[in-house]
């Protein structure tokens, strides 16, 4: 084909320039060789020959032709579709359809645009350049094929827990084959069997996606999203979502209030319990006894008005839906535990402190004062006796005593 195209070149081109040859000649009387050398000029194929690109375009999509020439040999320039219809020649529309519009027409240049692209517009577009002789080009157009919304099945009625979910995810129109991936919430999800099969018109293909995963009561308001990737969309992905519903046994637990119970005071026992769907029935017990007379039940709660040390124990609430019963425990223990200081209580120790404190410094204060007293009387019984030793009488002994230590030469020396 290629050596074909190349011979109608070469012999194109010697054609033209037989005819530029023949020209000069008949008129080489009249020129001059100067000018006959500019008549026999060449015009190599090569310039002549039309250039176009292969496009790729989505259905739905806009695409553009075009068709470029160095050297129009003062021709113009033609589109044709695959079915060989004149399209457009140079400026002139030569098929009605809309959906054709000329971009650009020049000598050089032919450019048609073309909107709404559909499958059947798939396949070879021909430029066309009436020169010595016709050349052409070739334009290759793929039409891919988008593919639908998808559609998630096999999600008829909530799962149970521990029960196996199989689901569906299908989406068709696509060409090439689509590509599907499944998510719960942000996490991919592994283990996916894709199928294809081709469409009734046999260029697009429908695609089937498999899901098989053990539902657990975590997944109860998951959300399990299909997404569908395409080359004909490179950006974007086509999504599909369902929010799935677990059923699964209650669980429960009981909660002390106040937290720290005492005796005299009231108590409300509260059974906090969820599952899908909500408890509906709540039985209060008690191990190994009857529950206390005094108590009221309301639903999840068991409530003591005055709490005695013989309601201490271990109580249960059971609760039940139609996935199964739960049992809870809670062990009471009901004690005389001391009385938590009031303010008053709190003043009066204070001032019971101080007063102690007050009391030992007086106490410590009375001693070191019978100390001294203690002393004193000692020194003055002992000066006392001193005097009496030297004195004549009993005045003379007290004289000297107060008189301090001074010696006897000095009172012998005062009485003479």
């Amino acid at each position: 084909m290629q050596r074909t195209r190349t011979q109608q070149e070469t012999c194109g081109y010697l054609q033209l320039r037989g005819v530029i040859t023949a020209i000069g000649h008949r008129a080489e009387d009249n020129l001059e060789k100067p000018v006959q050398k500019m008549l026999t000029i060449d015009i190599t194929p090569e310039a002549s020959q039309p250039v176009t690109t292969d496009v790729l375009v989505a259905t739905g999509g806009k695409m553009t032709l075009t068709c470029k020439v160095d050297e129009h040999e003062e021709s113009s320039l033609q589109w044709s579709n695959p079915a060989q219809q004149t399209l457009y020649f140079g400026e002139k529309r030569a098929l009605r359809d809309n959906r054709i519009q000329l971009v650009k027409s020049t000598p050089f240049e032919l450019s048609i645009s073309i909107s709404n692209v559909v499958l059947s517009d798939e396949g070879e577009y021909t430029c066309s350049i009436f020169t010595m002789p016709v050349r052409t080009a070739k334009a290759m157009v793929t039409v891919l094929g988008v593919p639908q919304e998808p559609k998630i099945t096999g999600y008829e009625r909530p799962f149970n827990e521990n029960e196996n979910a199989v689901l569906r995810c299908t989406t068709s129109g696509s060409k090439p084959a689509a590509n599907i991936k499944w998510y719960k919430g942000a996490e991919e999800l592994e283990g996916a069997q894709n199928s294809e099969t081709k469409d009734p018109n046999g260029k697009t293909f429908t695609v089937v996606s498999l899901i098989n995963f053990l539902v657990t009561k975590t997944d109860d308001q998951a959300e399990i999203t299909c997404t569908v990737g395409h080359e004909s969309m490179p950006n974007t992905f086509k999504s599909s979502s369902q929010k799935l519903q677990v059923l699964y046994q209650p669980v429960a637990r009981i909660e002390s209030r106040p937290h720290m119970p005492r005796e005299g005071e009231h108590l409300q026992l509260q059974c906090d319990a969820y599952g899908n769907p909500a408890p509906d029935k709540y039985t209060w017990g008690r191990k190994n006894g009857e529950l206390p007379i005094t108590v009221n039940t309301d639903q999840n709660s068991l409530v003591f008005l005055n709490l005695n040390k013989s309601d201490s124990g271990t109580y249960i609430c059971q609760v039940s839906n139609i996935m199964g019963i739960f049992t809870a425990e809670y062990k009471l223990d009901v004690n005389d535990p001391s009385p938590v200081p009031s303010k008053a209580n709190i003043d009066h120790a204070v001032i019971g402190g101080v007063v102690a404190v007050i009391a030992f410094l007086l106490f410590c204060l009375l001693i070191v004062l019978g100390r001294y007293l203690i002393r004193h009387k000692g020194t003055y019984l002992t000066h006392e006796a001193k005097g009496s030793d030297d004195a004549p009488d009993a005045d003379t002994a007290i004289i000297n005593a107060e008189g301090g230590q001074g010696g006897t030469d000095d009172k012998k020396e005062y009485f003479i």
